[in-house]
């Protein structure tokens, strides 16, 4: 009998070719995991093959694909690995769990100048410190989507502790992203740049702003909300796959239906609520000072601190 042909892609499934592979990732199906858990009836309809073949199809993704367990020990052994930079507040450090975690997403929102772009400049120096100094050794990826990066502000942080401001420069890769399309095909097409300057920093300052500037109106909030969750799990997936630090900036508006407290609220709705590992509020104080309150985190109780966004950067 004839060896069967292992299942490695759309195309080795049986009844589907070279032209029903390319109609499937045409249609956004365009992994065995997706054909796995795709409906028959759905799958027939969408590329014209019969339900039965459809059956077959999903059948051989089922068996060719693999859940891969862990025990919570194993779980916990990889949790050791995880890195975190510095926010150059040993307070704010503290309240977030010892600083910006690698395999997470860390969300600050806050109104115009409260100094969440001032944090991110910090963070693109201090990432590049050595790991003992509150650093990771790496690069940074910062995608600016409102034209706020100012190298210049980097410098003069970068000189303050030290380092060689050129240097810092040079490890920063940036991109100015004007549409929605630019910003998700830049992370979508990171892979080979975060193994090839070792990127150990993904920036996104800020990330909902083009996506609320693009879908105006309540006719356009269900595929906002869909092409932003599938933008953050792309940044998940990095995140996990590179052991980096993802760090995003978020607009903010005021909800009309809290009558007492501060009404501020993050755009983005529960996809940003369930979407980011840990939430940041930022909010302007007297001079250069800055509240910090954490809102979730998952290992760490809700709290607030004080920092100051000075010339040098960020400080108790």
């Amino acid at each position: 009998m004839p060896k069967e042909k292992a299942i490695k892609d759309i195309e080795d499934l049986p009844g589907i070719g070279e032209a029903t592979a390319a109609k499937l990732k045409a249609a956004g199906i365009d992994t065995l995991d997706k054909v796995a858990t795709a409906v028959p009836h759905e799958l027939s309809e969408l590329v014209g093959i019969s339900v039965e073949s459809a059956k077959k199809a999903i059948a051989a993704a089922q068996e060719s694909t693999t859940v891969n367990y862990e025990t919570g020990a194993e779980f916990y052994d990889k949790r050791v690995s995880i890195g975190k930079i510095s926010t150059g507040s040993k307070d704010l450090d503290e309240l977030i769990g010892g600083g910006i975690e690698t395999n997470a997403i860390t969300e600050v929102y806050g109104k115009f100048a409260s100094g969440k772009t001032q944090l991110s400049f910090q963070l693109c120096v201090n990432a590049q410190l050595p790991k003992g100094k509150g650093g990771l050794e790496g690069s940074v990826l910062f995608v600016d989507t409102e034209g706020t990066f100012r190298p210049e502000r980097l410098k003069e942080m970068a000189k303050a502790k030290g380092m060689d401001p050129d240097a810092v420069l040079g490890n920063v890769m940036y991109v100015r992203a004007q549409t929605t399309d630019q910003q998700i095909l830049t992370i979508e097409r990171a892979d080979k740049l975060i193994t090839e300057k070792n990127i150990k920093l993904i920036i996104i300052d800020s990330l909902t702003a083009l996506f609320r500037a693009e879908y105006i109106g309540r006719g356009a909030l269900g595929e906002r909300q869909q092409k932003l969750n599938q933008h953050i799990h792309r940044l998940q997936i990095l995140a996990d796959k590179y052991n980096l630090a993802v760090y995003v900036t978020n607009q903010v508006m005021d909800n009309p239906g809290i009558l007492f407290g501060d009404p501020t609220t993050p755009i983005g709705g529960n996809i940003m609520a369930h979407a980011a590992t840990t939430r940041l509020y930022m909010r302007k104080s007297k001079e250069d000072k800055r509240i910090v309150r954490l809102t979730d985190s998952p290992n760490m109780p809700d709290g607030e601190c004080i920092i100051k966004v000075t010339p040098e950067g960020v400080k108790d």
